[in-house]
């Protein structure tokens, strides 16, 4: 019921931003950390009505409806190979347990145990903003849904 109601504020919200004047968007111009979370919450609200092929096609859109600001969803399976990624299609297909961000954190494998152990969490890594292109700071949220980790997360600044 939560995870409904997180959904139906998403997506209530998120239109509401177009609307805002361009000063007030350029103040808000990344997404934040609830953002990435209530954007999991959708994204597995979809998986679940539409199913599995349906909802990773739709998350593989970089410009459908699971992609916001700087935000987007990716997928894993529970073996680490990537299964939506809705700013870099080449990762999908690809087991990606074994990479590491600059600092050598390997984040997949991380957050799939993570998911394993306790069906959701939030994670720090670096990765490369595909808005600004350079490497910085991010905080992501994610959750298991079935035999799929949800992911999505916001960059710091």
């Amino acid at each position: 019921m939560r995870t409904l109601a997180a959904a139906a504020a998403l997506a209530v919200l998120l239109p509401l931003a177009a609307l805002l004047p361009a000063g007030a968007r350029a103040e808000e111009e990344y997404a934040t950390t609830k953002d990435a979370e209530l954007m999991v919450h959708q994204a597995i609200a979809f998986l679940r009505k539409e199913g599995k092929e349906k909802a990773l096609a739709v998350f593989n859109d970089p410009k459908g409806q699971f992609t916001y600001r700087d935000l987007y969803i990716m997928a894993y399976d529970l073996n680490g190979t990537c299964l939506a990624h809705g700013a870099k299609k080449e990762r999908v297909g690809k087991n990606l347990m074994e990479d590491r961000d600059v600092d050598g954190k390997q984040f997949v494998k991380e957050r799939i145990a993570i998911a394993k152990q306790h069906g959701k969490g939030w994670q720090e890594y670096k990765w490369q903003n595909p808005v600004t292109r350079k490497t910085e700071q991010k905080v992501a949220y994610f959750e298991r849904a079935g035999d799929v980790v949800v992911v999505c997360g916001a960059y710091k600044k």
